[in-house]
């Protein structure tokens, strides 16, 4: 079992149970576990118009993390992708309606909207005012008669929330429901399918490809196109949405259904401020995760076109856990560096062999980027292809702009380079590792000393020495045999490289923290880099 749960029968209640012992006494439920699961507001008087919301579990922190004053008074809570029966829903409706009515907000799914309705048809039979609307933003499948509800929800949340607590009556809150609804668009995109408890996970998404268009419970989506970057999937997405969506300004949602990185989510919003629905977004929501789908590693964006005081009712302060606020877009001021660190450049000059001889060490440690980051997850954190072979492109687009000429000048500029452009302590130590070697190379070094003198500083500085499991085991040898030729510094290389295999004990470097079981037989990646680099320059 690859969950934190515990008993399949009490994923439901043990998850209630928890986001109300941290919700600081703000929340609290009905009894009648295990059937009746129905959270609501602990202050709640009945003075003004409820909002009840819910569905089937599985959505966190939709819905019980959106109960609080200006938001939902009530959620009924199902079993995982499951509606809740209706005795629960009548048991939430009555539990918060008071004089002022009850507005049911109900996600277009077959078993929400029976239960829901039928227990709004008892809860009148009691002499209740209740109303219900069925949001049914997906734009997924524009001609389906029966379009899903999916995270536009939280615009009819937000929206009628706010108009309920400033004291509008029940059929104000009811229509303007329906308004927004009308005017919520949404769309999601993931790149696997959810795990659900107790149940086999359908691979139905191909490695390399991403769905379109799918449900917040697993289902399939409506086409499966290439998963070819971030740009890639928010142009796809927004197709979708701008051939529904007015020109007129819009609040945009974007919503994490469960998986995806919060680095993801936030270069996903970069990549929509960007594009064309960059161009109608005037409010944002998020990115959050706000209505998932378990732990899918996808996103869905939903689009408000902005109408009578939306904006006020979006940005209207609420007193619940889970909503992020609605922020103005706006372009961000970019502040120029502090004096000293604006880097003073050596003058570009040119000299073909140098230029050829340094991109063919790019194009070296390109190449090994999957080898390398593979390598590396056996003994670290699996990034340090991706790592050099950043710092390998940066290099390649800084060529022209480097002092190719002057070999004194040309190592403190590709230290700085890597810097500025190389990740983590490697950035780092390669830069002290360049920069001392300039020094070297002022003082007259020929280049093998010179290199010879930056490991030296390299190794003071950065703690790690021969034996120490590191990319030194190679680079040191290396460079004690390269005036022998670069056949010879590559035999060395590979030798102290092919070493590191059966250290299995690392005492520099995140390897550190691996035990001696995960290290043996596996190189140094670091080590494997300098090992490579030296072979392909002897061919």
């Amino acid at each position: 079992m690859k969950q934190f749960i515990n008993a399949k029968e009490d994923i439901v209640t043990d998850a209630i149970d928890g986001t109300i012992a941290a919700s600081g006494g703000a929340l609290t439920r009905l009894d009648g576990y295990p059937h009746i699961r129905v959270v609501v507001r602990a202050d709640w008087d009945k003075s003004k118009v409820a909002l009840v919301s819910g569905g089937g579990s599985g959505h966190e922190p939709a819905h019980a993390g959106f109960i609080g004053k200006g938001m939902l008074t009530a959620a009924v809570c199902g079993d995982v992708f499951a509606s809740p029966s209706v005795d629960a829903v009548l048991a939430g409706i009555l539990a918060v309606t008071g004089p002022a009515g009850c507005l049911l907000i109900v996600k277009n799914y077959t078993g929400d909207r029976l239960n829901f309705g039928l227990a709004a048809e008892r809860a009148r039979a009691f002499g209740h005012k209740v109303s219900i609307v069925i949001v049914d933003d997906d734009v997924a499948l524009p001609e389906l008669p029966q379009a899903r509800g999916l995270a536009g929800t939280l615009f009819v949340h937000k929206i009628a929330g706010a108009m309920a607590e400033n004291g509008a009556t029940l059929d104000t809150c009811t229509k303007a429901a329906e308004r927004v609804i009308g005017n919520s668009k949404s769309i999601g995109m993931s790149l696997d399918t959810c795990n659900v408890p107790g149940s086999q996970k359908e691979d139905r998404v191909p490695e390399g490809m991403a769905e379109l268009g799918l449900g917040i419970h697993g289902e399939a989506g409506v086409e499966q196109i290439a998963a070819d970057g971030a740009k890639y999937s928010v142009n796809k997405v927004a197709e979708k949405l701008l051939a529904t969506m007015s020109k007129t300004p819009h609040a945009v949602l974007v919503n994490n259904l469960g998986g995806a990185t919060e680095l993801e989510m936030a270069i996903l919003t970069k990549e929509l401020i960007e594009g064309g629905l960059g161009e109608r977004a005037d409010l944002m929501v998020g990115p959050s995760s706000m209505m998932t789908a378990l732990d899918m590693h996808g996103f869905s964006i939903s689009a408000l076109e902005l109408t009578e005081d939306d904006e006020a009712m979006l940005a209207q302060p609420v007193e619940c856990a889970s909503w992020p606020g609605c922020m103005k877009i706006n372009s961000a001021k970019i502040l120029p560096l502090p004096d000293g660190l604006s880097p003073i450049r050596a003058p570009a000059s040119e000299h073909a062999n140098t230029k050829d001889f340094l991109l063919a060490c790019c194009e070296i440690l390109i190449a090994s980027e999957s080898d390398l980051n593979t390598l590396d997850a056996k003994s670290g954190d699996g990034d340090t292809g991706s790592t050099l072979a950043g710092a390998a492109r940066a290099l390649t687009e800084a060529m022209d702009t480097l002092p190719l000429a002057d070999q004194t000048q040309l190592y403190r500029a590709i230290g700085l380079e890597l810097s500025q452009t190389m990740g983590g302590s490697s950035g780092v130590l390669l830069a002290i590792f360049f920069a001392a070697a300039g020094d070297a190379s002022s003082a007259g070094q020929p280049m093998t000393d010179a290199l010879k003198s930056g490991l030296a500083r390299l190794c003071q500085i950065g703690g790690a020495n021969p034996g120490d499991r590191t990319m030194v085991d190679a680079l040191a040898p290396a460079l004690d045999a390269l005036d022998g030729g670069l056949e010879s510094a590559a035999i060395a290389a590979r030798k102290g490289a092919d070493y590191t295999a059966t250290l299995t004990r690392a005492k520099a470097g995140r390897a550190t923290y691996i035990n001696a079981q995960q290290l043996s037989g596996h190189v140094d990646p670091g080590a494997e880099a300098v090992a490579r680099l030296f072979e392909h320059l002897s061919k």
